[in-house]
């Protein structure tokens, strides 16, 4: 079954459909991840978007029942150089075909995704879609620059009611903005009590689960689409520490004063290298973000810059001066790539701790 996949530009690319036969539309993106495609297709932060994946063969170890990072995965399609048939993994349950077809995802294989990420570095993200062969390019490519991107991922992916995951160590409310699974197992590790709640949750709901730290996790979109997350968390700061992650950095951001941008085409990808501005030293990080914390807005905000990309010199983490809080843009849970950085729970943890004293010490 031939597939076209159409580029807002005018661009059309053929390829062979597998998964769901259904249309899309999307934010066109790339990933340059070697491998955790399962991690990438099930990442909530990806909520609609097209991904295509720049390593050439996909779908070789399969599709397992551990590696999710969502239930249900919020990608609109996949595209990928070659689809591998008969993937050989002993964990391997699926194919990519037959669970895209299961979740009804459409992916095109077969195309030039080197040209095709070519396209988007030198233009940006492009709005694309993905539709059988049959379909006049014309009424597809009209009907695709008629349309809008959606504003709402956030609400489409976040819990739609607070659960507890039960430990016995430190409280965390971990505000789920389109939360990978990967955020919550490195806090059970830690034998955390964490409560998860939605992204609308208000600062008093949260301080009456009395907790002793939150965590702000990643999402899809525009933080500035968030802006209940921004009231929230101008009512929390200083009251609780706080650690947060990837769209939750940027909100973060946001409530301090600070500004965000769009990125011509985001970090998308397993191998970046992030430098500590404190030690000096570079962690290899996993990253997904098409929005950034623009550092100029840094100066008049009590906010401090703790990391840099490597790549471009873009914010990667942030510091309050005279609050328990720090927040990274990238991924210290990775699920996929590289854990160089995840101390960063440890580090909050120890932030918990410390807080903890100070409190008991002037009570």
């Amino acid at each position: 079954m031939k597939k076209q996949l159409i580029l807002e530009d005018g661009t059309i690319f053929i390829g062979k459909g597998f998964g769901s036969d259904t249309e899309t539309i999307g934010e066109v993106v790339f990933n340059t991840g070697m491998t955790g495609y399962q991690e990438i297709l099930s990442d909530p932060s990806y909520c609609g978007q097209i991904v295509t994946l720049t390593y050439p063969l996909i779908g070789n170890y399969g599709i397992n029942r551990d590696d999710f990072e969502s239930i249900t995965p919020a990608v609109k399609g996949f595209v990928v150089k070659e689809a591998a048939d008969f993937p050989s993994n002993w964990r391997s349950e699926y194919t990519l075909d037959e669970y895209f077809e299961m979740k009804k995802i459409p992916g095109i294989a077969g195309i030039d995704t080197r040209k095709l990420t070519r396209i988007i570095r030198q233009y940006g993200t492009l709005k694309g879609a993905i539709c059988s062969i049959e379909k006049n390019p014309t009424e597809v490519l009209n009907k695709l620059r008629k349309s809008s991107l959606p504003v709402n991922q956030v609400k489409q992916v976040s819990t739609k009611n607070a659960y507890p995951s039960p430990g016995r160590g430190k409280r965390v409310v971990l505000v789920d903005f389109g939360m990978k699974h990967g955020i919550l197992r490195e806090l059970n590790r830690r034998d955390c009590d964490v409560i998860v709640v939605p992204y609308h949750t208000t600062a008093d709901e949260i301080l009456q689960l009395s907790p002793d730290g939150i965590m702000l996790s990643n999402g899809p979109g525009d933080p500035k689409d968030v802006p209940e997350a921004i009231d929230m968390l101008k009512g929390v700061l200083g009251r609780v520490p706080l650690f947060g992650i990837c769209l939750g950095h940027q909100l973060f951001a946001l409530a301090c004063g600070a500004n965000t941008e769009k990125m011509k085409f985001g970090h998308r990808g397993s191998n970046h290298p992030v430098k500590d501005l404190s030690t000096g030293k570079i962690a290899i990080t996993s990253q997904n973000h098409g929005f950034t914390v623009e550092a100029d807005s840094i100066k008049d905000t009590r906010l401090s810059i703790t990391h840099i990309a490597i790549n471009d010199d873009t914010v990667e983490g942030l510091s309050h001066l005279d609050y328990p809080a720090f927040t990274v843009q990238y991924h210290p849970e990775a699920s996929p790539g590289p854990e160089d950085a995840n101390g960063l729970f440890d580090q909050f943890l120890a932030m918990m701790e410390e807080n903890k004293q100070e409190v008991t010490a002037n009570a």
